[in-house]
């Protein structure tokens, strides 16, 4: 797929950045759409299937952060940067819990976001293609891992995953009871081993605990200024 195949999403209430955005995009070839707020955004989501949005937080009529909600409520996969003035390390990681794949703090350079788009954009290519020869379904202790579908399941309980959560849950199932760094699991699962992304990696975990309480045998231990280990007895 060529890069004038990819569509995208950007969201930005500001008009001069949001012209001189989208005209750098269009010039790398890609076809893109445009949303001054939160309505038009949801609307314009809602009546295409984009391969990545590029969402300001704040926004008027509905922020990003809600944006992002409620497009993973329907869509899990698509990539979601994140573009922020804000300087609070909370709201950072509010927009990598809640399905962002990164953020981009204003002001910032197109080349760090064109990098960026061009990396999410590979991920989920390759995501896309179907292996022939990987494992649909991944048994981990009393629950069935399905990577591809984004569900766990246990006993016919299912629970729809992120793309995040499953990326981290297939990253333990393929290393179970060694220790893993907090470095390498972020590495591997966002590409980064940024300090917010390391922070909302706790969140993740926590989740992910939850998530695995109905089988005690499953375990996820905090190695103290080390990483994690996920045993399974």
């Amino acid at each position: 797929m060529s890069d004038k195949e990819f569509k995208l999403l950007l969201v930005e209430d500001d008009e001069a950045l949001r012209f001189i955005v989208k005209d750098n995009l269009e010039q790398n070839n890609y076809d893109v759409e445009i949303a001054e707020d939160g309505e038009i955004a949801l609307k314009l989501f809602k009546q295409n299937n984009f391969d990545l949005i590029i969402l300001d937080v704040m926004l008027p009529k509905i922020d990003g952060f809600q944006i992002a909600k409620t497009i993973r409520e329907t869509n899990e996969q698509v990539p979601i940067i994140f573009l922020t003035a804000r300087s609070m390390t909370e709201d950072k990681i509010t927009g990598l819990t809640i399905g962002g794949d990164d953020y981009i703090p204003k002001p910032f350079s197109m080349e760090e976001l064109l990098l960026k788009i061009r990396i999410f954009l590979k991920r989920s290519q390759l995501k896309a293609v179907p292996n022939i020869n990987a494992t649909k379904t991944i048994n981990i202790g009393e629950f069935v891992f399905n990577p591809e579908e984004l569900i766990l399941s246990i006993k016919g309980d299912a629970r729809t995953l992120t793309l995040k959560e499953a990326e981290l849950i297939r990253f333990f199932s393929d290393n179970p009871n060694k220790v893993l760094s907090r470095n390498d699991i972020l590495q591997t699962v966002w590409g980064s081993d940024d300090y917010f992304l390391g922070r909302s990696l706790d969140v993740f975990i926590s989740r992910l605990r939850k998530y695995f309480k109905p089988d005690t045998n499953i375990k996820i231990t905090n190695l103290h200024g080390i990483g994690f280990r996920f045993s399974i007895k």
